[in-house]
C-alpha cells in the first residue's frame, strides 16, 4: 500500500463540516422534532448530554474524516476532483452507513423514518466531505 501524505488541515475542516451539517440537521429548522419523537429524547435530556455528545462527535468526526480522506485519495490517486470525491463519499455512505443501519429496521423493527433521519445526515456529510477532499487535497 502506498503511503499517502495527509493534509491535516482538510481532515480537520472536513470533520468540523460534518459537525456543522449535524447541528443543522438536528435543529428546529430541520429534523430535531421528529427525531425527538421517535427516540424519546427530550430537550432537557438533550441539553444535559450535549457536552459529552460534542466531545464524542468531534473525536469520531475526526476518525471518519481521516478514513474518508484515505478512501478518496486511494480511489482517485491520479487527480481527485470534487465530483469523484463526492462519489467516493456517497459509496462509503452506501456501503458502510446505510448497509449497517438499514438492518436495524429488519431486525429491531426500528422506524424507517428514524433510520432515514440518521443516515440522511451522514449522507450529506460524507458527500460534502468527499467533495472537499477532491477539491483540497
Amino acid at each position: 500500500m502506498t503511503a499517502i501524505p495527509i493534509n491535516w488541515w482538510v481532515v480537520i475542516v472536513a470533520a468540523l463540516l460534518r459537525m456543522v451539517v449535524g447541528s443543522i440537521w438536528f435543529s428546529p429548522v430541520a429534523f430535531v422534532k421528529p427525531w425527538q419523537q421517535l427516540t424519546g429524547v427530550t430537550p432537557e435530556s438533550m441539553q444535559r448530554g450535549l457536552p459529552k455528545a460534542i466531545v464524542v462527535d468531534l473525536i469520531l468526526s475526526l476518525v471518519l474524516s481521516f478514513v474518508l480522506f484515505h478512501a478518496v485519495m486511494y480511489a482517485t490517486a491520479s487527480a481527485p476532483t470534487w465530483l469523484t470525491g463526492a462519489g467516493v463519499g456517497f459509496l462509503n455512505w452506501l456501503g458502510f452507513i446505510l448497509a449497517t443501519h438499514l438492518p436495524l429496521w429488519a431486525y429491531e423493527n426500528r422506524s424507517l423514518k428514524l433510520i432515514a433521519i440518521g443516515t440522511g445526515s451522514n449522507l450529506v456529510s460524507l458527500v460534502l466531505m468527499g467533495a472537499l477532499f477532491g477539491l483540497w487535497h
